[in-house]
């Protein structure tokens, strides 16, 4: 199986100290602190590298389930909100919207619901949240061709 890595960097305290997280591919390197995860300080935060997974992910296995049944979308838009809470063991991510937006043609919306709720169940990132989260999905369905009209 592929294995996937990344790294952080910490220095100094909790509260004062700051690090940088990079992803083992080398396309992002960023700073975060206790601002940047815990108020809205600048820099990223494990949350919002948890969203960005779970979105592409999630669009990745929505793409795979309309495939699978003939249906191939021409475009997917997913954005993935982590709600960081709190509970009896300390900050807790509590929540994940997943709200996904799909341009597609032929596809009535009853059975782009059911693919959409399928895709939820088989994406990784979903699966691995599952348990630790509630996962909620609003999900879209934009005729393909009612989308090029608008766009001319």
């Amino acid at each position: 199986m592929t294995i996937r890595e990344a790294e952080a960097q910490w220095q100094g305290s909790l509260k004062e100290g700051s690090g940088r997280l990079r992803l083992g591919s080398g396309v992002f390197e960023g700073a975060y602190s206790f601002p940047s995860r815990f108020e809205n300080g600048p820099g990223t935060n494990p949350e919002e590298l948890i969203a960005a997974a779970h979105a592409g992910c999630f669009s990745m296995a929505l793409s795979a389930v309309l495939g699978s049944g003939g249906h191939v979308p021409a475009r997917i838009h997913t954005v993935a909100k982590v709600h960081l809470g709190t509970s009896t063991a300390g900050p807790t991510i509590t929540r994940i919207d997943l709200e996904t937006e799909v341009e597609i043609l032929g596809l009535a919306p009853e059975e782009f619901q059911r693919l959409a709720q399928s895709a939820k169940a088989t994406c990784l990132v979903s699966r691995a949240l599952a348990g630790v989260a509630d996962i909620r999905l609003k999900a879209e369905h934009i005729a393909a061709a009612a989308a090029d009209k608008s766009t001319h």
